[in-house]
Order: C-alpha cells, then sequence, then structure tokens
C-alpha cells in the first residue's frame, strides 16, 4: 500500500525522526512539505530530497498526498488538522493536539465524521521499554500497582528553545511539552486513568513572558493508584526514569523518558532482581507502522486522537491546578473541571 505525506511544518522533529520513520515503511513516501518561509520549504525539501515545496496549507493539501504530519507550533494546530481532515487526508499531528481540549474534541470529532485515521504523535507508547513495563504490570509481576514516578526534567536544547520559552500564545512551557507526554505514558504504562492533579510549576531562568521550565505534579488515578512527575527545561545532569511500584514488586527503568530505543528496566521482586529484555526498534518507524495499518483498516495508531485528548486534559488541569493552589479534576469529555 502506498501513502503519501505531505508534512505541515519544515521541523526539526521531521528532520531528526519522521522523514526516515516515513521512509521506512512499505510505501511510504514525502510528496510536500510546506513551510510559511517559502526559503525554509525550498531548503527544506532540496536537503530531503521532497519532491514538492509551498508555503501555503491549500496548496499542500491540493497535492498529491494521502496523509499529513503536522508539528508546526501549538496554536496552529487546530487550524491545519480541521483543513486536512476536511480535505480527506489522515492526520498524524504532534501533541498537545491543540491549546485546550474542547479544541481538540472537535478535532476528534471531525476525523470521526470524515473517515479518516487521527493519531497524537505520542512517541514514547512506541518504546520497548514502556511496553516491557506495561506487560509486566498487566502479567501480575509486581502484584497489584500502588504509586509510580515519572523522571523527565531535562536540559532543553539552544535550538528548541524558541516559541518553548517565549510565546504563551503559541503554546509554550514546559507542561503542554513534557507533562503532556507524561500524562500520556502513565495512561499507556498503568493502562489507567488519572482522575486528579495537583501541581506546582516554577520558572529556574529559562522560560520568559511568564511561561513555566519546570513542574511538579500529584496524580490521582482511577484504580487508587498515586505516582508523581517532574518535568522540566533547565536540568543539565538530570537522568530520566520511570518507577512503578506494586504490592509484589517494582519496575525501575533507567533513561527511558527519551526519542531513542535506549534505558534500560530493572524488576525487583522477593526473588530478587531481573533485567527485563525489549525491542529496540526506533520508536517513530513503529508509531508510523501502526499509522500505516490503520489507515488500511487494521487496528489504530499508537495513540489515537482520544489518547490525544486525554494528554491535554490533563496538562490543561495541571496549568489550572498551579494557578488555584487546589487539586484539579480531569475529565476529558468535559476539559478539566475544577
Amino acid at each position: 500500500m502506498s501513502v503519501r505525506w505531505g508534512l505541515i511544518g519544515a521541523s526539526t522533529i521531521a528532520r531528526q525522526f519522521m522523514i526516515n520513520a516515513i521512509r521506512a515503511q512499505e510505501g511510504g513516501e514525502i510528496s510536500a512539505v510546506m513551510s510559511s518561509s517559502p526559503e525554509r520549504a525550498k531548503t527544506y525539501a532540496a536537503e530531503h530530497n521532497i519532491p514538492f515545496a509551498v508555503s501555503t496549507l491549500d496548496d499542500l493539501l491540493g497535492a498529491d498526498i494521502d496523509a499529513v504530519y503536522i508539528s508546526t507550533t501549538n496554536e496552529l494546530h487546530l487550524e491545519q488538522a480541521l483543513a486536512a481532515i476536511k480535505a480527506g487526508k489522515h492526520v498524524l499531528c504532534e501533541k498537545p493536539l491543540a491549546l485546550t481540549s474542547t479544541d481538540a474534541r472537535t478535532i476528534v470529532a471531525a476525523a470521526k465524521a470524515a473517515g479518516v485515521v487521527l493519531g497524537t504523535n505520542h512517541h514514547l507508547r512506541n518504546a520497548g521499554a514502556h511496553r516491557a513495563l506495561r506487560d509486566a504490570i498487566s502479567a501480575g509481576r509486581i502484584g497489584k500497582p500502588i504509586a509510580a514516578r515519572v523522571f523527565h526534567a531535562v536540559y532543553l536544547p539552544e535550538n528548541l528553545q524558541g516559541w518553548r520559552i517565549t510565546k504563551p500564545e503559541a503554546g509554550g512551557g514546559v507542561v503542554l511539552d513534557i507533562t503532556v507526554h507524561d500524562a500520556d505514558t502513565l495512561r499507556f504504562v498503568l493502562g489507567d486513568d488519572p482522575i486528579e492533579i495537583s501541581a506546582f510549576t516554577q520558572s529556574a531562568g529559562m522560560a520568559g513572558s511568564g511561561l513555566e521550565d519546570g513542574a511538579m505534579c500529584i496524580w490521582r488515578f482511577r484504580s487508587g493508584v498515586i505516582a508523581q512527575s517532574h518535568e522540566g527545561f533547565t536540568t543539565k545532569f538530570a537522568d530520566t526514569g520511570f518507577e512503578v511500584h506494586g504490592s509484589e514488586g517494582s519496575l525501575i527503568a533507567k533513561n527511558v523518558m527519551t526519542q531513542k530505543p535506549v534505558g534500560s528496566v530493572l524488576l525487583r521482586t522477593a526473588k530478587g532482581e531481573e533485567e527485563l529484555s525489549f525491542d529496540r526498534e526506533d520508536l517513530y518507524v513503529r508509531s508510523l507502522r501502526q499509522f500505516h495499518a490503520a489507515i488500511s483498516g487494521k487496528g489504530q495508531p499508537s495513540a489515537t486522537g482520544e489518547d490525544g485528548v486525554w494528554s491535554l486534559a490533563s496538562a490543561e488541569a495541571a496549568l489550572q491546578s498551579e494557578k488555584s493552589g487546589k487539586a484539579v479534576a480531569i475529565d476529558p469529555k468535559l476539559g478539566s473541571v475544577k
């Protein structure tokens, strides 16, 4: 099956990961790229051997494509996704799907009505490490899950800082950039939904314009599991990790909150310690394989539009909690409510 892609956004993430992932699929090809800067579009297309470079959404959607990958700044996702869906294109969109969960639900409803595939590019679901954690929990290897911890504070590279730390109107800040990922990864690994969150944020010297560059959150899940997460842009020397502690054991994963198929997962029980093996496939290659399968009617994307609504509603609730100083309920159907 041939799937011709159009890139909405001549982005770093497309350059580093998505172009190769699309081309790794049987029948996967990139037909066009759009940037609001015609010069950037032409240069990007030439660098990556993409046949068609355009600077308007209409021109991209009028090209001979089947699907779009959206990796523009967050405030543009809603308009671009809805236009692509209206044009009958399948949509894989970077997180967050939009600036509000209400808008994200609008995208999900439009895709469903149009009969096109919608995916949220939550890459960590495709990591072998996270699937090993999920499998061990669902197999009962740690007994009943009790608590989890996520360490996802990193140092945002200079080439990625830009709008993420200067533009509230573009959806900048660490919560919409990283807390959304942690919400999705906790949901995926635990097989459980968050129902309440309490959050503190900080500006530790990188972000301006009233944006946050660090956050710590406490989560409550439907099953009674509680979790804590730390997200940041300013910690140059921190490791990342994911721990789940249960009644009969603990899972300790190190260096796994990353775009690369690296890290380790340790299972610790009364029997001792066991290093779990997992596949090291490229996360984005796996994501694209599932997306292509969904286009052909087999299964669904690794992270659906509904998953994107959940993660955005969780991030919204975190920002509301920070402002109100109170725990905030998470309801993806209603948006976050106090």
